[in-house]
């Protein structure tokens, strides 16, 4: 019998634009965090089982406050770390890098704790709406290809902010739904004119359509992912830590875009009428609370999530 899908939280970034620690900073009534909705949200759309990773250096602050009130959740939650010296073997951490490896290194760093299952991946800081779970538990339930993912997209516009540039995964889709390709965007910026990208410093700017399809990291994988990160991972380090060895990070969107140009995986294309919600910078936050408030008192979540 094929294992029930699991769901992993990205929540070991560092917040360098935020300002601190807003994977664990509260954002509901009752000192709730985005994670607590997502995971409230998830178990919800028929995920029982949360795979949680962060890094030491914030496992205290983590476990005092997330981690104790997810003790009353209705999930099993598992916990995996992101750490600098976590690579190939021969490989050592540039001297003075502090950076983490990127999103798909951080997968890579579960994989024991997701223990062969299909899964979905979500950032800790992001809210991605009660449908969106739905959609891609759904998906991965009824996948029968090892080499069929999913994601669920987001319009450009409903996902950016006024206080600041933020990154995204720009998608290509064909005709039959399935993407074509994602390009990390790390610095898109919302004009009174519009949207546009640079990826020279500000130098130029190019413009994007604010309907047009991003990814905000909510990804579905079948397990033989996990396998091509590990595979592709040292590839990756050969390439670029030569030219940035303290700024590189192996982001999801390289070995995705990798695996469908080789016709080796498809990624279908899900959506969702929720609005994303995020803490890009501290500037944000009011928005996400104000949010938050509103549908508790819709009826949309309890006052105070886990009783």
């Amino acid at each position: 019998m094929a294992k029930k899908p699991v769901l992993v939280v990205m929540a070991a970034g560092m917040g360098s634009r935020y300002g601190g620690l807003k994977q664990i900073d509260p954002v509901g009534s009752q000192g709730e965090a985005i994670l607590d909705y997502s995971i409230y949200d998830a178990h919800q759309a028929g995920f029982e089982t949360v795979v949680i990773i962060i890094k030491e250096a914030i496992k205290k602050d983590f476990m005092d406050t997330v981690g104790a009130r997810l003790q009353k959740a209705p999930v099993e939650i598992r916990y995996a770390y992101q750490e600098l010296d976590k690579l190939p073997e021969g490989y050592t951490v540039p001297a003075d890098r502090t950076k983490p490896w990127g999103t798909s290194h951080a997968v890579l760093c579960a994989t024991e704790a997701i223990d062969g299952a299909p899964f979905a991946v979500i950032n800790a800081d992001d809210y991605y709406g009660k449908e969106a779970f739905k959609v891609i538990f759904d998906q991965l339930s009824a996948t029968e290809d090892p080499y069929g993912y999913c994601m669920v997209g987001y319009e450009l516009g409903k996902t950016v902010t006024e206080n600041g540039s933020v990154a995204r995964g720009i998608c290509e889709i064909n005709e039959q739904g399935f993407l074509d390709v994602v390009t990390e965007r790390t610095r898109i910026e919302q004009y009174e004119g519009g949207i546009h990208f640079t990826e020279d410093g500000g130098e130029s700017w190019t413009e994007v359509a604010p309907e047009t399809i991003v990814s905000m990291n909510m990804w579905g994988f079948m397990p033989s992912f996990l396998q091509e990160i590990n595979d592709r991972f040292s590839a990756y380090l050969d390439e670029h830590l030569p030219k940035n060895p303290l700024k590189c990070e192996y982001f999801l969107p390289l070995p995705i875009s990798q695996l469908i140009s080789e016709k080796k995986a498809t990624v279908k294309v899900l959506s969702s009428s929720d609005r994303w919600y995020g803490v890009t910078y501290a500037a944000d936050k009011p928005v996400v609370v104000a949010a938050l408030k509103e549908m508790t008192a819709e009826g949309k979540y309890p006052d105070g999530l886990w009783g």
